[in-house]
């Protein structure tokens, strides 16, 4: 930062930090025994919406990545479109392997800012749910990748495009020492329809 941008008052955005990501499943376990959430297995890495020979090598080559990490047939991350033209890498594990899933997350994103699609990069999500209310409870642990911070999307069940902002600010005060949270509720965008929530 120059000496202009300091008396101007302008500071840099926050790099991103990938390794937070892995702060997710300790941050697991104060969220169940908090609010009563767990892992789902799902999880997603969200992008503007890449086209060309080089974002396919990209893809390709997390795939094989993937694959191998498993070992087993069937990639576990698929490509999707959202109504809102983004592009979603989907992760699907089970929900007692919530850190290979982590690890997936880190990947993808690693792979795709190492291949120069940094600045394509939006947001990272790990999915919970509160089984035994009706219906479920699901609950997002959203990474902002340019922020390299974390905030809670709580969509409220059976409503369209309603939101319960009680319980993100409950999840928000638990997971105040376990995650770097967004402090700016402004950032706190949701993620309608997300695949992997």
């Amino acid at each position: 930062m120059g000496f202009l941008d300091i008396l101007l008052g302008r500071s840099r955005p926050a790099a991103p930090d990938l390794d937070r990501l892995f702060a997710l499943p300790s941050a697991a376990v104060t969220l169940e025994a908090a609010a009563g959430f767990t892992p789902t297995g799902q999880g997603a890495v969200c992008f503007a919406t890449v086209e060309g020979a080089a974002f396919e090598q990209t893809h390709r080559e997390m795939r094989a990545l993937l694959d191998a990490d498993t070992g087993r047939g069937g990639s576990p991350v698929e490509l999707r479109q959202d109504e809102y033209g983004y592009s979603w890498l989907v992760s699907r594990r089970s929900p007692d392997e919530l850190p290979e899933l982590v690890n997936d997350l880190h990947a993808v994103n690693s792979s795709l800012e190492a291949n120069g699609f940094g600045p394509q990069l939006l947001c990272s999500l790990a999915g919970f749910e509160r089984r035994g209310s009706d219906p479920a409870r699901r609950l997002a642990l959203v990474y902002l990748y340019k922020r390299g911070t974390f905030y809670p999307f709580a969509p409220l069940p059976g409503q369209v495009q309603r939101r319960d902002n009680a319980l993100e600010l409950e999840v928000r005060a638990a997971l105040a020492n376990d995650l770097r949270l967004e402090p700016d509720l402004s950032r706190w965008f949701p993620v309608w329809g997300a695949p992997g929530l």
